[in-house]
């Protein structure tokens, strides 16, 4: 019979965790849904997961970020669990692989390197030092490494950067301007006279130059999306709640209406800052 004190030892810290996980896998005792999750099943709640920590950090809920990170963590049990019962690797070899890459990637902390130098320069080094690393798994290419199932924002950055490190970027961020317009005329060209396939490529061209500008801004395209969504979202629930005061719903107005209300509601935040 397995043993349950560490199971139920509050203070035993991450070798708990390790067990239930371990417990809720085993094909003779464990949880059955459990047991039929694989690598692909997981991973979607992994991404959510991810995200649910992103959207605590936003609104600044700290009494729920405690959660999310625990959440986040499970999944990296999860995995490593998994991989595990494969022969592949452990979550103690996950821990050791992530702390020796720290102490590999920080030389002015852990080893004889100066820190006398600014956060600008400590990023080149650390871009090098990945450079490096890449290079030894034969990731030559100056793309290469970058995940495919990233989100297609953060996707796009990442893929421009590492293009930029290389000297393939524009210098001006009027170039950058110019490029919009030029790809927002072939959008409307494409609209016009293309199909489908064109319009969607053009549109994705625009989306990409637009992420370029973000870049060139100094700003996260998609944590700025993130906010114009929570705006939008908080704005619209404002017109439906100023349309519930006439007795009315969304349905039962019309975009006039809704317009008007809604520069209200836009002009009502900015006089109060918001």
């Amino acid at each position: 019979m397995p043993d349950d004190a560490l199971i139920h030892d509050p203070d035993a810290g991450i070798d708990r965790l390790l067990e239930i996980m371990r417990r809720l896998r085993d094909p003779d005792t464990g949880c059955p849904w459990d047991i039929e999750q694989t690598y692909a099943t997981i991973a979607p709640y992994t991404i959510e997961e991810a995200y649910e920590v992103a959207d605590a950090v936003e609104r600044g809920a700290m009494d729920e970020l405690e959660g999310e990170l625990g959440d986040l963590l499970l999944q990296a049990v999860y995995f490593s669990q998994m991989a595990e019962e494969d022969g592949h690797f452990s979550f103690q070899s996950v821990v050791r692989g992530v702390a020796d890459k720290m102490v590999a990637r920080h030389p002015h902390v852990f080893g004889d390197e100066s820190r006398d130098k600014s956060a600008e320069q400590q990023t080149v080094d650390w871009e090098t030092i990945k450079a490096a690393e890449r290079a030894g798994k034969a990731q030559q290419g100056a793309l290469d490494g970058v995940a495919v199932n990233l989100p297609a924002l953060l996707r796009a950055l990442k893929l421009q950067k590492r293009a930029a490190r290389v000297g393939f970027d524009w210098t001006d961020i009027g170039d950058v301007l110019g490029k919009i317009a030029e790809e927002a005329g072939e959008l409307v060209e494409a609209r016009d006279k293309l199909g489908p396939d064109e319009i969607e490529d053009e549109f994705g061209d625009l989306l990409f130059v637009m992420v370029n500008l973000g870049r060139h801004l100094g700003l996260d395209p998609e944590a700025a999306l993130r906010r114009t969504n929570a705006k939008f979202t908080r704005r619209f629930g404002a017109v439906e709640a100023r349309l519930a005061e006439l007795g009315r719903t969304p349905a039962t107005s019309d975009l006039t209406e809704m317009d008007r209300l809604w520069d209200a509601v836009k002009a009502a935040e900015k006089s109060k800052g918001t």
